[in-house]
């Protein structure tokens, strides 16, 4: 299993915990998420890449995970993430050369070994407070 992975299957256990202590408040997280992430005036593809973008900045490994794998799932390509981690880079300096290539690596992970819709924890957009998925979404 390669790094990304990992830090998706250890936020997503250690956030089924505090799940279970607060439902509602994921349950509100996952209805913000979804409405946040829904097709408008952006597609999905933007939202992902930006959300990747975001998570670069604020050097979310498990962020980074998640929108790592959703970015392929929405259509991103390896161009399209290398030119909005670019921009990450742009606006973080430093900390984005660091965190830019962990967000690059971690897209190549996924669009290697993408996993099975019958695996708990793959991103398909039906998102629910009870899957199990990695930071940001609630696991």
């Amino acid at each position: 299993m390669d790094h990304a992975s990992t830090v998706s299957d250890e936020v997503r256990a250690l956030g089924r915990e505090l799940r279970r202590a607060i439902p509602e408040v994921y349950r509100g997280y996952a209805q913000l998420r979804k409405a946040a992430l829904a097709p408008g005036e952006l597609d999905v593809r933007t939202k992902e890449l930006i959300a990747l973008a975001i998570a670069v900045t604020r050097e979310c490994d498990g962020c980074i995970a998640s929108h790592a794998q959703g970015a392929p799932h929405a259509g991103a390509t390896e161009a399209q993430v290398a030119e909005a981690l670019g921009v990450a880079v742009l606006m973080n300096g430093g900390p984005g050369t660091v965190y830019a290539p962990r967000a690059f690596a971690a897209f190549r992970e996924f669009v290697a070994a993408p996993r099975s819709p019958a695996e708990p924890h793959t991103r398909q957009g039906n998102f629910t407070a009870d899957s199990n998925t990695s930071c940001p979404t609630p696991p």
